[in-house]
Parts: structure tokens; sequence; C-alpha cells
């Protein structure tokens, strides 16, 4: 799926400068605690789902749509674990991003998560103890989840 539309047409005008945007990350767990992740096919790094939000679209459902739409997963949403400004981050084609990141945990309602789109190579749920290598910001991210005493973070 790549970028969506709105981004393609900004960046006709502005290049690869910085472009600060709304985006979403959820962890979402299964019936067995474990945690969904996609293998990003542009840098090839296990993540958490993530997306960008459409123009006017809700942070909760844009997440559960990127969810579906990446892992074929229907997700509800249970809590907000928090929001955070990421970046900057170089993409491989030099698109430089600052996200506002709208960070969730959700719960697995049903569907059998495989590659749904082309921004993964492979999905999978993976239990605590085997996590792939992650990134900082996303390891943290699942550590927070599973910690959560009811109460968003945000980053000071």
């Amino acid at each position: 799926m790549g970028s969506p539309e709105f981004i393609v047409n900004v960046r006709k005008k502005i290049g690869h400068d910085p472009l600060w945007l709304p985006g979403v990350r959820g962890v979402v767990f299964d019936e067995d605690s474990r945690v969904l992740l996609g293998k990003r096919s542009d840098t090839g790094d296990w993540a958490l789902i993530t997306g960008i939000l459409e123009p006017g679209e809700e942070p909760g459902p844009g997440l559960v749509r990127e969810i579906f739409e990446e892992t074929a997963v229907v997700a509800r949403i249970e809590h907000l674990l928090g929001i955070a400004a990421v970046g900057p981050v170089t993409f491989p084609n030099g698109d430089v991003c600052d996200f506002l990141n709208i960070e969730f945990i959700a719960r697995h309602i049903s569907g059998t998560a495989c590659v749904n789109d082309d921004e993964s190579t492979a999905v999978g749920w993976f239990a605590i103890a085997d996590l792939p290598p992650l990134r900082p910001g996303h390891l943290d991210c699942i550590q927070r989840a599973l910690m959560f005493d009811g109460e968003p973070r945000f980053q000071r």
C-alpha cells in the first residue's frame, strides 16, 4: 500500500523535507497474551503494527483499520497507552518524517494473522519471551502495555 495518496501529493511539492504526521501504533494481544508483529517490507525490521492516519480519521478506528489492512486481524481498542513524538525518521527512499504517535493496547477479536498488504513480508504472534529484535521504542511500548495501570503515558 505504501504512503497514503495525500502524502504522495505533499511529497511532490516538498520532496524529502521533514513532514509532521499523525501516526498510530498498537500493542495487539491475543488470548494467549502474545503480541502481533509485522516484518516491515521497507526496512526488514520486526515492528508493532503502525500507520498514518488519513485526514480527518479518528485514531482508534484508524489503528483498527491499519491492523486489518496489514494483518487481516480484526481487533478492538482497549486502552489509550500513550502519546509520543517520534522522530525524525528517515525512510529508505530518503523521506524524513516526525510522527505524533497515538499508542493503544488492542485485543484480537477474529481473523488469522497473515500478510495482507505490501507493507509487511511476514506477520505473526510472538510470546513475550520470544520477541524478535525490535527498535527500542517498540519494545518500550510493549513493556508499558504489559505494566499498564490505566494511566496513559505522555512523553515529556
